[in-house]
């Protein structure tokens, strides 16, 4: 990805929300919002892109609290970009933050945060 087309750090890169029935809320947002979805196979079950109704432009996920969410009680998941996840990750513990999951990833790379206060969001890096 250039740099002309990656978002700008601090920019809200993407959305996430987890739940255990992904798929009846997924409709629950198609009919209260219009958003549009799109299945994404996850071995053995779909989580589901979002989109705004009419458009193929994705703004978030909604995913099964299944595999590797399985421990994701139901919420949102802000991704936060930043132009290096890993010392993005060191600056979160001193300053008092936690790191809970990652950095980890290829392609792109992302780390779940909880900041001093104890909010939880994830910090992300596209490649």
């Amino acid at each position: 990805m250039s740099d002309e087309s990656k978002p700008p750090a601090g920019s809200i890169a993407w959305i996430d929300l987890t739940v255990p029935d992904a798929s009846g809320v997924r409709d629950f947002y198609k009919d209260v919002v219009g958003w549009d979805h799109e299945g994404c196979d996850m071995g053995g079950y779909d989580d589901y892109t979002m989109m705004p109704g009419g458009t193929a432009d994705p703004i978030g996920g909604i995913c099964h609290a299944r595999g590797s969410n399985a421990e994701m009680p139901p919420s949102w998941m802000l991704y936060i970009t930043v132009p290096d996840v890993d010392a993005a990750a060191v600056k979160v513990g001193e300053r008092g933050g936690k790191v809970l999951v990652g950095p980890k990833g290829e392609k792109s790379r992302f780390c779940v945060i909880e900041d001093p206060a104890g909010a939880v969001c994830a910090l992300f890096e596209s490649k």
